[in-house]
């Protein structure tokens, strides 16, 4: 296998995939991930949401490099403005994580996110996310129209169908 194709296999599920209700990464649990006694310490749950919300973005074809950048007309950034988590279970070293990303609504400049990492079947913490995207100066950013339909899967179809609602920010 040459170098290219063996790096392409291997990237290919580095970031999760996209799925009907939003994104799904797999993660495993290290020792650095824990505290004394093997188990996640709690701050690092919010490292893997983290992840899931990234690997969302780049694979909807928001890269952070490019809001950086300026590709939108004005360098923006993400910010996280609101989180609620509820921990319900332990992940302990070696396990194999799964987070599991959704927007639940989109709103001017603000996201909706709902997010679950769970332990095959067993839901271990849930996290609710409110977060916003800003200019240079701090100020909010509308959220661009043509993420609505990454960021919101079958949401614009639902809404041609049922004639109610459409794919434009409010």
């Amino acid at each position: 296998m040459a170098d290219h194709d063996e790096r392409d296999v291997l990237a290919a599920g580095l970031s999760g995939a996209l799925t009907p209700f939003g994104h799904r990464l797999m993660a495993r649990v290290y020792y650095a991930d824990t505290d004394f006694s093997g188990v996640v310490y709690h701050a690092r749950y919010l490292e893997f949401f983290e992840r899931g919300r990234s690997d969302f973005l780049r694979l909807a074809g928001v890269h952070h490099t490019e809001l950086h950048d300026g590709k939108h007309g004005e360098k923006i950034v993400w910010v996280v403005r609101r989180m609620e988590i509820d921990f319900r279970g332990s992940a302990r070293i070696d396990d194999v994580l799964t987070i599991d990303t959704r927007t639940d609504d989109i709103s001017g400049a603000r996201i909706y996110m709902a997010q679950q990492l769970k332990r095959g079947d067993e839901v271990l913490v849930e996290a609710r996310v409110e977060a916003a995207i800003v200019g240079e100066n701090g100020r909010p950013r509308r959220f661009p129209k043509e993420w609505i339909a990454a960021f919101m899967p079958g949401r614009c179809d639902r809404a041609r169908s049922s004639r109610i609602g459409s794919c434009d920010n409010r």
